[in-house]
Order: structure tokens, then sequence, then C-alpha cells
């Protein structure tokens, strides 16, 4: 950063770039004065723009433009640099000399030339009248949103001096600040994380750099139900989750003065249950005895497996009266066929003789 300038003795408790700006505002028939508060050699020094005269000297030093957070130069501290511009027009609408955030109060003042008295004032938004004429020259709002933001402009009627008709100041263009994003919700360090795993919610945004001195409080949802009041952590952590822990997750970031409040989209936590052991990892609970051999006739008997070793052992005793039916069965055709030689009419004559 390049800087030439000649300082005077008292230079140390004037702000340098008054020298500058006090003579732009000569040029114009309503003055401003710029005044600077604290020595320039501290970090409490700051220019800000007064209702009075003053002169000053041409500053013919280079100077190069500065970043919003201010600078230092060979031991002094320069205030934050700041836009100045003239108008010639019947009236002006004045805006904020600062950025401005959601949730802070948005002041607009309709300066008449030489500060002549107005009547019927009427402020718009984007063309759109805000309210009925008035004899107020100033319109605020306490809580701006970002649906705020817009082109404003006044008009009003000069009672005396003045031209007597309606006048109309040029279009300001108004731009609310976000003061923190909308949160995310994150599951670390999965959102399908494995039954008795532990689970850490974080609710993920952060302030504006220049409102990085303001704090949010957090707070955090399941299913429609509170899991917790609002605190300044970020995270909330299940330490052993299970399979109640599943369901839709969102979490809300709100400022100290519960003026700005957001939430953030909702986010599905599936908790995975443990797989069972199959059969073969586990012993059957019952100890069974062996199969009967099956008949000769009789094909392979079908083998079954099942992860369940309780309906395995059911299936097993199943299968075993099966087997023993079948026997049984054999045995009795067998029995049958006996009986049927005795049945036949030549085999009941020999018996009848």
């Amino acid at each position: 950063m390049k800087l030439s300038c000649t300082l005077t003795q008292w230079a140390l408790y004037v702000c340098p770039a008054v020298l500058l700006a006090t003579q732009m505002l000569l040029a114009a028939a309503s003055s401003e004065t710029l005044k600077c508060e604290g020595l320039v050699s501290t970090e409490q020094g700051s220019c800000q723009a007064a209702a009075e005269e003053d002169e000053g000297d041409e500053d013919d030093g280079d100077m190069t433009q500065s970043s919003e957070a201010g600078f230092q130069f060979k031991g002094y501290t320069f205030s934050k640099p700041f836009h100045l511009s003239v108008s010639y027009d019947w009236l002006i609408l004045q805006g904020p000399a600062t950025l401005i955030f959601e949730g802070d109060t948005l002041v607009l003042h309709c300066r008449a030339w030489q500060d002549w008295p107005l009547t019927q004032v009427i402020f718009y938004r984007e063309g759109s009248a805000l309210g009925p004429p008035g004899p107020k020259s100033e319109f605020s709002i306490t809580m701006v949103q970002k649906s705020d933001g817009g082109h404003y402009h006044c008009s009003g009627i000069f009672r005396s001096p003045g031209p007597g008709s309606r006048e109309a100041a040029s279009p300001v263009a108004i731009t609310v600040q976000e003061l923190f994003a909308a949160p995310v919700l994150k599951a670390l360090p999965s959102s399908e994380p494995q039954e008795g795993g532990s689970v850490t919610l974080s609710c993920q945004t952060k302030l504006a750099l220049q409102r990085s001195a303001s704090r949010l409080l957090f707070s955090f949802y399941k299913d429609g139900r509170s899991l917790s009041v609002r605190g300044v952590s970020s995270e909330l952590k299940i330490p052993k989750a299970s399979e109640e822990h599943s369901g839709s997750y969102w979490c809300e970031a709100v400022t100290e003065d519960r003026q700005i409040s957001k939430q953030s989209p909702q986010l599905e936590i599936w908790v995975q249950a443990l797989q069972k052991p199959t059969a073969s990892e586990t012993p059957p609970t019952e100890a069974l005895g062996p199969l009967p051999p099956p008949p000769a006739s009789s094909a392979e008997q079908p083998r079954f497996s099942s992860p369940d070793p309780h309906l395995h052992h059911q299936m097993q005793l199943l299968l075993k009266q099966i087997q023993d039916v079948r026997a049984l069965l054999g045995h009795l055709v067998m029995e049958l066929r006996d009986l049927s030689v005795y049945l036949k009419p030549g085999t009941t004559k020999v018996a009848d003789k």
C-alpha cells in the first residue's frame, strides 16, 4: 500500500480522509462534515458524517484503496473506508452507510434540498408504495429480512420554498446480507450406522465474517419431537445406536436474541441390525439321534438347511417322523401281500377240504 501525505503536528487527531472528502463536499449546496473520533494511532478512531460545515486543504498524496477491515501504515491505524456520492437532485434517499444483515434495523431518510420541509412523503419499494402519504421523512423496518432487499425511493411535496410539485428521489439499491446460511445436518461417520455403534449429529453453519463475534444456539429434532434444549454446541452424540434411533432428523440454528432462526433439511438415519449367526455357526439346541435308514426302494431324502436353529430342529424332527411313517407303511404293505394269498378262490377251497 502506497501513501504519501504530509503530516503536521495536529494530524494525529484528524482523520486523513477528511481533507479530500471535505473539498468534495464543498461542491454541493448541502454540505456535510466528516469527523474523525479518537486518535488516528489507536484502533478506537473512526470517521463519520456530521451535520456541520468544515474546510480543509487538498491532499496531494496518492493513497491506495483499502479493504473493508481498515488498515495500518507506518504505525498509524486508519478507519474503515466508505463511499461518498454527491447529488444535485431535489430529493435524495439516504440508506445505511454500512452493510446491513438479517435481523438489523433498516432506516431510510428522504432528504430535501437544503433540508427544506416536506409534506405528503411516500416511500416505495420496487415501485410500489409502502404506505399512504404522510409528514414523516423517515421509514424504518425493525427486523429486516433478506426478502426486504430491493430498490427503494421516496417522493414528496415541498412546503415552502421549493417547486411546489411532487418530486421523486432516484432509486437506491438496498441489499440485506445473509447473517448465516441455513444449517446442514450431517451424521458422522455414517447415516447408516451398525447397531451398537456411535453416531454424532453435526449441525453445520457459520456466521458472516463481519458478525463472527455473535453466537448461535443449536437444537436437534427427530420425528417431530425435540432431542435437546438450545445450546452453544452444534453436535449431538448417540453413544450406542439401536433400531429405535432410526428416523428423520433435523436441526435448528437461532441467534441469541431469537430473531433469526433457520432449520436444516431432514436427514434419514437407518441403524443396521446385527446379522444373526447361521445354523452352520451355531450348534443345535438339542442333540438328535441317528435317523433310521430309509427303505431300500425309497429315493434319497432331501436335506434342509435354515439360518434359524430352532426351525432347523423342528424340520429334523418332522423329517424323522415322515421316515418312521414310511417304514411303517412298508411293513403294512408286506403284510397285505401275505394275506392276499388266502383271499384267492382256489386257495379258499383247499382250505375248506
